[in-house]
């Protein structure tokens, strides 16, 4: 009988970085050095050319160099584990550098952008108010029992989708970011003076940036802190970096600190996860394995991945399935949530339509374990995160969706409506019918006037 999908367990491969030039002399015990990894990012085309010599020809430097200069959100910044993932098993050349999937997100050109509409007229730089819900300078309150703490504005990698553009990472001529002003002491200090107040906060999203960039002792202060608070039940590290530099987390002594962290919340009885993003089965070595399982022996109760749709990189169910069973099968990182790429300006050659979302989360269901079956959701602008199914009224021709809430953010206290509004999500205009097209351009049009 056939199948839509055949499952094959597939086990993890540390791709050999040796078949980069640039690389040709690094040893494994190089290579496993967070040290090492860092000092080796590729953050400029000068050195990605370096890296790779004349396996990709000039027409992608041009390519590149059109889109650092014109459109891109994020500054280049890909640590050598994540770069060794893109064509992994290969030596690449120009058209299947192009083509990998991890190349399109992590080190975006001009030509992957669309000319008829880059950015959606609706698309913002915060584009869901993270900004505007700032309790304390790096807190955002949205959700009634959770808070998200940005302790940071830096990454180890920069990911051209960052839903935080316009705060994270260094300017680029496209935009010119937001800054932290407090001093980090102040700022941790303020969060935990706001959180003491809230008792009704139970849920703490420790973020940034990426905490992988935070010194662990100053981690893991903050850390300790908030497990003094006892209203707060759970905490969460969201690191990238899990899978992108994975010898961060396989230090020795952020092993250990995250071992006194994890026992001192099971004594106190407070869940503490760590939240990763990885959007493509290639970016599934060994090595982020290691560091996944090494979290977990030490205490900390799950690794969850929060990855993110988007177009040529993970849109299909396929995609989708072969990520999720070498997740959960092989890596020991739950499938968690699939989020809809955010409406941020540059961003609509990777966004999906909800409809297509729809059709995802029909498509992967019954194939894996119930518990590690991925919501696709939407974080809808002033909702926050919805199953895509939970939509209240789609507009296919215009490709607008209404979604509804059932509780208030922190900025609309006295709003009586809030609850019963309904907030508009808008899908990508090339994706819609003709019609529809034809309709956003008057739009556009009109709007100019």
């Amino acid at each position: 009988m056939t199948q839509p999908f055949e499952y094959r367990r597939r086990e993890l491969v540390e791709p050999d970085w040796r078949r980069f030039p640039g690389w040709r002399e690094v040893t494994t015990e190089q290579w496993r050095s967070a040290q090492w990894q860092r000092a080796n990012c590729v953050k400029s085309i000068k050195q990605l050319r370096a890296l790779l010599g004349d396996l990709v020809d000039e027409r992608f430097y041009e390519d590149l160099q059109a889109d650092q200069q014109a459109t891109a959100t994020m500054s280049m910044l890909v640590p050598p584990q994540m770069l060794n993932t893109m064509v992994p098993h290969a030596v690449p050349d120009t058209e299947s550098f192009y083509a990998d999937p991890l190349r399109h997100y992590m080190i975006p050109v001009a030509s992957d952008r669309r000319s008829d509409w880059p950015s959606h007229p609706h698309a913002t730089r915060d584009s869901l108010h993270e900004h505007d819900m700032w309790a304390t300078e790096g807190l955002t309150h949205r959700y009634p029992t959770k808070v998200l703490a940005e302790l940071l504005s830096t990454c180890p990698q920069y990911c051209g989708h960052c839903t935080r553009m316009d705060l994270v990472g260094n300017s680029t001529p496209a935009v010119d970011k937001l800054k932290l002003t407090l001093k980090p002491v102040e700022r941790y200090d303020a969060h935990i003076d706001y959180l003491k107040k809230h008792p009704g906060v139970r849920d703490v999203v420790v973020s940034g940036g990426d905490v992988a960039n935070i010194p662990w002792k100053n981690l893991e202060s903050y850390v300790m802190r908030l497990l003094d608070i006892d209203s707060v039940r759970d905490i969460r590290l969201a690191t990238k970096a899990l899978a992108g530099l994975p010898q961060h987390w396989l230090q020795p002594a952020v092993v250990e600190g995250l071992e006194r962290v994890a026992r001192t919340a099971h004594r106190r009885g407070v869940n503490l996860a760590i939240h990763t993003h990885v959007n493509h089965t290639n970016s599934l070595t060994p090595l982020v394995a290691e560091a996944a399982r090494t979290a977990l022996e030490v205490g900390v109760r799950d690794v969850r991945n929060q990855g993110v749709l988007m177009r040529g990189v993970n849109d299909t169910a396929d995609d989708l399935l072969e990520l999720c069973f070498g997740l959960q099968g092989e890596a020991a990182i739950l499938p968690y949530y699939f989020y809809m790429c955010d409406m941020i300006p540059n961003a609509e050659h990777w966004r999906l339509p909800v409809w297509q979302a729809q059709q995802l989360q029909h498509d992967i269901m019954g194939w894996l374990p119930g518990y590690a079956t991925p919501r696709i959701v939407c974080d809808v602008p002033f909702v926050g995160k919805r199953w895509v199914h939970m939509v209240t009224e789609y507009d296919r021709e215009h490709g607008i969706s209404y979604w509804t809430k059932n509780y208030r953010t922190s900025i609309e206290a006295d709003e009586a409506d809030a609850l019963s509004r309904r907030y508009p999500y808008y899908d990508p205009i090339d994706t819609l019918p003709e019609s529809g097209r034809r309709w956003w351009s008057k739009q556009a049009v009109s709007a100019t006037r």
